[in-house]
Parts: C-alpha cells; structure tokens; sequence
C-alpha cells in the first residue's frame, strides 16, 4: 500500500509537497482531482513554483524563518566564482527596483481602494447638500463596487479597515444611511406612509441580518467538536450535513448580495420618484434573510445537534479501546508541512499491528494524502493525555514541533524520531532529537553525523532502519540509457538557499544558469528542471535566478523540433486522469465542515488506498509516455513525483540533500555543485554522499565528463563507489529496509510494555508501603534485603526521568 498524490514520491528531496503543477501538461489538482491534460505539448518553460528540499534543512518543522532583508545576507559569497562582481551589483540593483515597484504598486492599489470608498461616500454627501440625483445614486454604486472589489483587489486595505473597526457592515450601515438622507433630500423618502415602511424594512433586515450572524456563531461553535477523523467510522458522534455556507460562513457574501439588491431599489427609487420597488425588494430581502436565519436555527435542534465535548472525548476512548492501536505517527506542523508526513504513509501502512496517525492541527487532517490508515486529531493538551489509557506503544515522529514536547510527557509511550530525509548538512542533526526514546536513520553514515554533532545524542539510541519509502526507486539498468529516444535526460534538483547564511546550501544562485547552460549546450540532452518550492525565500536573489533558469529552457524549446506523442499516448494520459481522480477526488466542496467531512470521510472501503496507488503509478508512466522526448521541462507539481524523475532521469545533478541520498538507491551516475568554497578534496572529505559523486565547478565545469561517463558506461569509474556509498547511507539491502523498520517498531513497543510492567509493579509497592508497616525482612533492620526499600525508584528507570 502506497502514500498516495504523492507520499514520498511526490516532491523533491525527502518528499516536499509542491502546490503548483508540472509545466507542460502536469497534475492539475482541486480537492484531489486531476484536471484536464489538453496541453500536454505545452512548452517546459513557464514560471510556476517546485520542490526539491532537503529533510534536513527543515528538522525544525516549524515552518518558519526570518525572511527580512534576505536580498544581502549572503554579500561576499560569491567572491573567488568566477562571477563579475558588477553583474551582482547591477542585479541586487535590478531586484531592488524590483521590489521597490512591486510595493508602490501595492500602495497604489491601496490608495486607489481608499480614494473610491471616500469618493463614493463624499458623492452622496455632495448629493445630500445640493439635492442632486446623480451624486445620490453614482455615490451609492460607487461605494458598493468598491466593496465588491476590495477583497481580491486590495487585501491590506481590507485588513486595516477591520483593524480600524470599519467592517463591511459598518460602511454599509453609513452607506445606507446617506443613501436614505439623499431620498428624504430629493423628497422621495416622506414621513409616514411608504417612507416609513422602507425606514422599518431596512432596519428589518439589518436586524435579522446580525440575529443570523449569531445563530451562525452559535452552529459553528456546537459543530466543533474536540476531535477531528478521518478514515474513521464516526456516526455515533450524530454527525450531519453542513449548514448552507452562505448563511453559516459566508457572511459578508450574504451581506453584499442584500446591500446590492436593496442599494438597486433605493437608486431606481431616487431616480423615478416612486418608492414602491424599493419597499418590495427590502421586505423580501428581509423575508429572506429571516427564513435562511429560521433554517439555520435548526441546526441547534437535537436532531441536527452533534454530541457535546464529554461525549465526544467519550467516543474517542471507546474507539480506541475498540481499535487498539498499537504504532502511531504524530505529527504537527504548519500549511506546507504536510509532506513531511505523508512522505511515510506508505511505509506506516505496511507495519504489523494496527497503525494511527494522530495530528493536532484541524486543517492538517486535509493535508493528508490518500490512506487507509485512520486519522485523529486532537487540537487539546488534555484530551491529547488520555492516549496514555489506550493500547497505543510506540509514536514515530517524522519532524519537530513545539507541539511534540505535549505528547513527549504521556509515560506510556515511547518515541523514536524517524526524521523527513537525511543529508550531509547540520541541519540534518537537530539537538531537539536528543528529547526522544530512540532517532531512527537510515544507514551508519546518519549515525557517524549525530557522533560527531555532539548534540547528546548517545549511541546507543541511535537505531539503523533504512529508508523503506524509496523501494519504488528502480535499479540502474532497469531500462537502456536514452530510453531508446536517443536523448539522455537529465535531471537537475537543486536544493534551495536555506535559513543559514552556508554559501553552499543550493547551486542555483551560484552556479545554476551556468550548469543549465552546460547541460543545454549538447543538442542530445533533455533536462528536467525541478526546482525547490521555497526557492527565493529567503534570498530574492535566489528566486530571479531561478526565473532565469526556466526562461532559458523555454528559449531552448522553442529552438527545437521534434516528434510529439501520438494520440494513443495522449489519450492514455487523458484516462489515467480519470482513474486517478475517481480514486483520489473528495465528494465536498471548500465551504463543507469538518463535521460533513468526517461523516463522508468515514471508513474507507478496502483496498482503497492501494487501488489509487496503482493509479498513480500508471497515471506516471502515461505522463511520460505523452511528453515529447526532445523536450525539456519543468515541474513543479505533486505529479509527477521526485521517485518518478528519478526513474526517468539517466542522471541526476543536485546539490548536498536528501535528494542525492535518495537517488543513490538508484545506483545511477550523479553530480553535486560544489559552490562550497572549498575544494573538491575538502569537499569531498567534508561531505560522504558527494564521495561516489562527479563534482561540478561553480561554472559549469565538469558537465562534459558527466555526460559521457553516462553514455559510455566502461568509462563510469564511480560505479562502484556509488554501491559501496549506497550501503553507508542508506543500509544493507538484506534485510530489506521494511523489515529492519518493522523490527525496530515491535522492539520499541516491547520496551514500552517493559516500563509499563516496571511501573506498575512500583506503584503496588508503594500502594503496600502505604498500606501498614513493612513485613519482616523489608526494613532497614540488619536482616532486610538489599536495595528492597528503592525497588519503586528503580522501577521506574531511567525513561520515567525523560518525562
């Protein structure tokens, strides 16, 4: 079974999620579904953000950084490259102007968004004074467009008004109100009779129109319950459809649909004298809001009710108890995160036992990819400790989080650190892993890199277990160099800058455009671009760069021709889209709640998660299959997946990650960008995944070489220092990684039920102790047994300390 759309397999480096979609006829993705691949014959060039990460880069997890002043951080570093040091000026200059224009078009726009909403409200002001019908009604519509507009026009300018405690409802309430003033102006609105019915229906409907703001506050906090699941059958927590978004969420839709019908008859009112229109359209705009206020109440009635905290946190340790669990991975991060998880969906579902993956963040639960494996999520601290009374041993941790140390202190458990990907970089040993039971790595280079990080991390808690997600990673040979197409592709997967001022973090800023040229020179090769998502950052020098590259390779396409894909191919492509989004595709739209979502996200059917990864996988091989083989490209997206590249590729240039301890699963030739400063002994010594490695100079150099070690295999020397290095970093092939994981998982869980028996025999001793005085022979008499009387503290053991 597979961590699906894409698990591992789905971004760069150790499994980095990206949100955007490969250039050129990629996934297209909305909930799940794959969107239509019409362009496949698209041009590789197009922006659009990637991914290739390194699990190291990101131990922390805790998804932030200081991106001030990222445009100097790293002054000086490209001295002694080769590079022009006017060039780098004229370019920090050129994206200096760059972001300089980008802020006074914010500002204008926010200037533009102010100057219409006062322009509007002074019109009707002018309109009031001078009885002037224009001003009364273009005032009004102005205003009002404004309102439309100001969302996706000018966000800022949105946020400081609320700050401001001018709200939507506020403007509109002084709208109304000068619109009014203009009709009594224009003596439209009379005294008594029709004005009065008017002046009664608006503040109808503004009255109804905040009792259904707090009818809608009153189901949204009775529909939030203290978990949140998926994969689970939850329909004893009285789950139920959602109410309508547009009563229950979408409150300044509602208002503005309201403002414009009523503004609209007011304006026509003002215009032809006659206030019959306007009374019509504000009673049934306050008829209506009541009504959908009325269906909305209904939802606070027991039979739409869901259950209260008590129950549902009683619900919780029923199903535990019913499901006993036994292996959990938990997780906590931020929006682009998820990866980091899903990235082991695939190993998690293949353990012995019963696996769980607990959360605690609400919107994480979406994040997920497909699985099988149940999810709970559980935001509370004290809800979060009644794991301690469920059958759960062992949690694996795939990164950091503030949020980790909360499940740390559960004694029950034990905790192994499985970590999101592995690389030459300090990042890679975070002293944080020092707070866990056991770090589980990958081979014994990972090991050697914690002993020598000094970060606490003793030795013996370091466990050796492989990286099991990257058995869809084929050998070398599995297919002939070229693919039969007669060009060699090449895959370039560059890391991104890092929150650290290491002048070698990624090749893009320094040597990217210069190794793209290289690799663009020979008219044989095909490059695939995959570029970090986080690219740019941090250093906006990093982004243009990164600009270029895609640029350079949509100037090469458009100087190439060649055969495109026959329509079988196409078709095939087209299909696959089909299966893959009757498998992976959520049957609710973005305003449904979490409640409707755990009531259609319940149980899945057998097999599911299993059927959608053979669906991915043949999704894969139809993307490829429907791409022109002259063609570069870039991707960015989920679809297809780092692992997919990987067996595309003939070789791989990338930088000191994760990715090129990955590839060497592969055992394929690769290359890795010194942009170090050092030279290649120094790095070759200071780095062990770049020791089977041909290193490529900050220029360029060395792409030649690379190239035709690869088409001519007799002349590959590295060959085999790419096996040895493969068995360092990534474990002996026998056992295979699965089973060297699952090992570890039973043994720590064996551990867990140790200290639990040790537990429980101290606390009867000293519930004994309690009970009356000690028996003969437990005193501290000349005839009492050694050490009798600590028998609880050395009960507890050593791990009760970490807790």
């Amino acid at each position: 079974m597979g961590a699906l759309v894409n698990g591992v397999d789905g971004a760069n480096d150790d499994g980095g999620a990206n949100d955007d979609n490969a250039v050129g006829g990629g996934a297209v993705k909305d909930g799940g579904a794959v969107g239509d691949r019409a362009a496949v014959r698209n041009g590789g060039g197009a922006a659009g953000t990637g991914g290739t990460g390194d699990g190291g880069d990101r131990g922390s997890g805790d998804g932030g950084g200081d991106r001030s002043g990222g445009g100097g951080r790293r002054a000086g570093h490209r001295e002694g490259v080769g590079e022009d040091e006017g060039g780098e000026v004229s370019a920090a200059a050129a994206l200096q102007r760059q972001r300089r224009t980008a802020l006074l078009l914010r500002r204008a726009r926010s200037g533009c968004a102010l100057g219409l909403l006062a322009v509007g409200y002074l019109l009707q002001v002018l309109g009031i004074v001078g009885s002037y019908t224009l001003f009364v009604v273009s005032g009004a519509v102005l205003g009002l467009l404004t309102e439309v507009l100001l969302p996706s026009r000018a966000r800022q300018v949105t946020r400081e008004l609320r700050r401001a405690q001018l709200t939507p409802p506020a403007r509109q309430l002084v709208r109304d109100a000068l619109l009014l003033g203009g009709l009594g102006r224009l003596d439209v609105l009379r005294p008594g009779g029709a004005g009065a019915l008017l002046l009664g229906a608006l503040l109808l409907c503004w009255t109804v129109h905040f009792g259904c703001q707090s009818v809608a506050e009153a189901v949204r906090s009775g529909r939030r319950l203290p978990v949140v699941t998926r994969n689970i059958d939850a329909s004893a927590l009285r789950l139920t459809p959602s109410p309508p978004a547009l009563l229950a969420e979408r409150e300044t839709l509602r208002l503005t649909g309201v403002s414009a019908l009523t503004t609209g008859a007011m304006c026509a009112a003002a215009v032809t004298g006659d206030l019959v229109w306007a009374l019509v359209v504000a009673w049934c705009c306050w008829a209506g809001v009541l009504a959908g206020t009325g269906w909305l109440a209904t939802w606070l009635l027991p039979g739409k009710r869901v259950v209260g905290e008590e129950e549902a946190v009683a619900w919780l340790d029923n199903w535990l108890a019913e499901y006993r669990p036994t292996v959990g991975m938990y997780f906590s991060g931020g929006a682009t995160s998820a990866y980091q998880a899903n990235m082991w969906l695939s190993t998690l579902a293949q353990l012995d036992g019963r696996p769980l993956i607990v959360l605690r963040e609400r919107f994480m639960v979406q994040k997920i990819e497909t699985t099988d494996i149940p999810i709970v999520c559980i935001p509370k601290v004290s809800h979060l400790m009644r794991l301690e009374h469920s059958t759960l041993k062992v949690l694996l941790h795939p990164a950091n989080s503030g949020r980790t140390a909360q499940v740390l202190r559960i004694p029950t458990l034990k905790h192994a650190f499985i970590n999101h990907g592995e690389s030459d970089k300090l990042a890679s040993c975070n002293p944080y892993a020092k707070a866990y039971d056991q770090v589980w790595v990958a081979g014994e280079a990972a090991r050697e890199r914690y002993a020598r990080a000094c970060i606490g991390v003793e030795d013996k808690d370091v466990v050796e277990v492989g990286r099991p997600q990257l058995a869809p990673i084929q050998p070398a040979g599995a297919r002939p160099v070229g693919n039969g197409t007669g060009y060699l592709t090449v895959l370039y997967a560059p890391t991104w800058e890092g929150f650290t001022d290491d002048p070698g973090n990624t090749s893009v800023l320094m040597a990217g455009e210069n190794i793209v040229r290289a690799l663009l020179a020979d008219p044989q090769v095909r490059l695939l671009y995959k570029p970090h998502p986080m690219t740019g950052t941090v250093d906006p020098r990093a982004g243009a760069a990164d600009l270029r590259i895609r640029a350079l390779l949509q100037e090469a396409n458009a100087e190439r021709d060649g055969e495109e894909p026959d329509r079988e191919a196409v078709a095939a492509l087209a299909q696959a889209d089909r299966e893959l989004a009757a498998l992976t595709r959520v049957d609710f739209g973005r305003h449904t709640d979490e409640v409707e979502r755990m009531l259609r996200q319940s149980a899945p059917e057998p097999g599911r998660a299993q059927a959608a990864a053979e669906a991915l996988r043949a999704w894969e091989e139809a993307y490829w299959a429907a791409q022109p083989a002259w063609q570069h490209r870039v991707i960015t997206g989920t679809r297809p997946g780092l692992f997919s590249c990987f067996n595309e590729a003939d070789v791989l240039v990338s930088d000191v990650s994760s990715v090129v301890s990955d590839h060497l699963t592969s055992e394929k030739p690769y290359a890795v960008a010194n942009t170090s400063g050092m030279d290649d002994a120094g790095f070759r010594s200071a780095c062990p995944t770049v020791r089977a490695a041909t290193i490529l100079g900050p220029d360029g150099s060395g792409i030649p070489q690379l190239l035709r070690s690869v088409r001519h295999p007799e002349e590959d020397t590295l060959a085999p220092a790419r096996a040895a290095l493969k068995v360092r970093l990534l474990g002996p092939a026998e056992p295979p990684s699965l089973v060297r994981f699952n090992r570890a998982v039973r043994d720590l869980e064996r551990e867990a039920e140790a200290r639990e028996r040790r537990m429980r025999t101290a606390r009867a001793q000293q519930e004994g102790e309690c009970a009356g005085p000690a028996p003969a022979g437990h005193g501290q008499g000349p005839g009492a047994e050694p050490g009798r009387d600590q028998a609880p503290a050395e009960a507890l053991g050593e791990d009760d300390g970490r807790f």
